[in-house]
């Protein structure tokens, strides 16, 4: 760690010296490579994470790619504002980078979640470090191949290998300006006690238990294919999925028939094979822990409609970590499959009455990072999202995540934003500079 931010320390300070449009340039050849290398990566990506390659061919790549054509794209136009004073003085602002910082990966979309931190911290002129999940850190190092291979200098983007250990080396070092951390609440806490000790910046995007509202007048087929993406997609381990399924009741059952029919026709298997749709959960040891919350449902008396089950497969993947989608129903607010992160392949299906009802309890949770609303009433859904006590939130579509679009949650699910133009604010500084054309006004002879 200390030789790589030695490195780091002499190389951003010749790379803060590039014109915006140079790191610009390099950032682009890194999308075109990420482009040109998209089967490659996504087969790295299936392999490490267990994801199914139909998912990581089609996202994972697509979106680091994206990430680095943006701020690749938007380099140039970093800069800070002019005000004009009083006399003919005038002041200005100077948007700088924070230095050398750090990025700790989670283990669910390894490049995507590089890509979201290393491509605005170099577009700002910074140097970073990164670390990735010590589960899944195959796609960090080819990044970081490929960044080299697009003219970044040596230095700028060193891949640091390890566990928490090695983290904590990073968190707790006096050189690092900013830790950009994307993971669980617990871990985020201690990364963000470990920074104050030298009030470095943070990024924090962390975990959630979001609700997905679905009203009666939803096109409901859609609705269903939501739920689906919301909670299955990726074996169940996104942060922002929307486990907490709110449906209204005059449609309830509806919904849950077609929501179970559905699910059981997803193919688990193989994640190589393009015709599976659900791969393995990341270990044995994370697919216990999410059956374990299938028992505590059960226990709690949650109705198990479908799913919840390990898959035996035979073979090679006899010893897999595969699971069936699991739907609950008759839960209420209090149970602990419905207020915990789960993190795999479980939904909780609540009905509710009334708007108003509905919004209260979506909001009762200490988590902030996402939320969705169906309706064919634009009014309601702007009213809807406007009163979600969460940072992402979409209508009538779920967990879209456009590198446009400022990411991040409120309450215990984050804090900052990654992505858009507060990407670039999250990771440079703001100097102010006055100007004075005048004679300078002092009462004192």
């Amino acid at each position: 760690v200390n030789l790589a931010l030695e490195k780091a320390k002499q190389a951003q300070k010749s790379w803060a010296e590039w014109t915006p449009i140079e790191r610009g340039r390099v950032l682009r050849k890194t999308a075109e490579i990420l482009e040109k290398e998209n089967d490659f990566l996504a087969q790295l990506e299936a392999i490490d994470t267990s994801r199914p390659l139909q998912e990581t061919l089609d996202v994972d790549i697509v979106s680091a790619r994206d990430c680095f054509e943006y701020y690749g794209s938007i380099a140039a136009t970093i800069g800070g504002e002019y005000m004009q004073m009083p006399g003919g003085s005038f002041a200005y602002t100077i948007r700088e980078p924070l230095g050398v910082c750090a990025g700790i990966g989670a283990w669910n979309y390894p490049i995507q979640g590089m890509a979201w931190k290393v491509a605005p911290a170099l577009a700002c002129g910074n140097a970073i470090l990164f670390k990735p999940s010590e589960t899944t850190p195959m796609t960090a190092l080819a990044l970081g191949e490929i960044l080299k291979e697009a003219g970044l200098p040596d230095g700028l983007c060193s891949i640091l290998l390890g566990a928490k250990e090695t983290g904590q080396l990073l968190t707790r070092h006096p050189d690092i300006a900013k830790v950009s951390f994307t993971g669980d609440v617990t871990t985020g806490r201690a990364i963000c006690k470990d920074a104050s000790e030298t009030l470095k910046k943070v990024t924090m995007e962390l975990g959630g238990k979001s609700p997905l509202i679905i009203f009666e007048d939803a096109d409901i087929d859609d609705a269903v294919s939501a739920a689906l993406m919301a909670n299955f997609y990726s074996c169940g381990e996104v942060c922002s999925n929307g486990t907490r399924v709110f449906v209204q009741n005059s449609i309830r059952e509806t919904f849950v028939e077609k929501f179970a029919e559905r699910s059981k026709r997803i193919s688990i298997g193989d994640p190589m094979d393009k015709e599976m749709q659900m791969g393995a959960m990341i270990h044995e040891q994370h697919l216990q822990k999410v059956l374990g919350y299938v028992d505590v449902g059960k226990s709690e008396g949650a109705k198990l409609v479908c799913g919840g089950e390990r898959v035996e497969l035979t073979g090679d993947f006899s010893k897999g970590a595969f699971m069936t989608p699991a739907i609950f129903t008759d839960c209420n607010d209090d149970m602990r499959i419905v207020k915990e992160e789960i993190f795999g392949p479980v939904a909780c299906v609540l009905g509710f009455d009334t708007e108003e009802e509905v919004i209260e309890r979506a909001n009762d949770t200490v988590f902030g990072l996402a939320a969705g609303v169906f309706t064919k009433d634009i009014q309601r859904g702007h009213r809807v999202v406007s009163n979600f006590q969460a940072g992402c939130t979409w209508i009538n579509n779920y967990n879209l995540a456009p590198v446009e679009l400022p990411w991040g949650g409120n309450k215990q699910s984050g804090i900052g934003r990654e992505n858009g133009k507060a990407g670039i604010e999250n990771w440079s500084q703001l100097k102010s500079v006055y100007v004075e054309m005048g004679k300078i006004d002092c009462p004192y002879q």
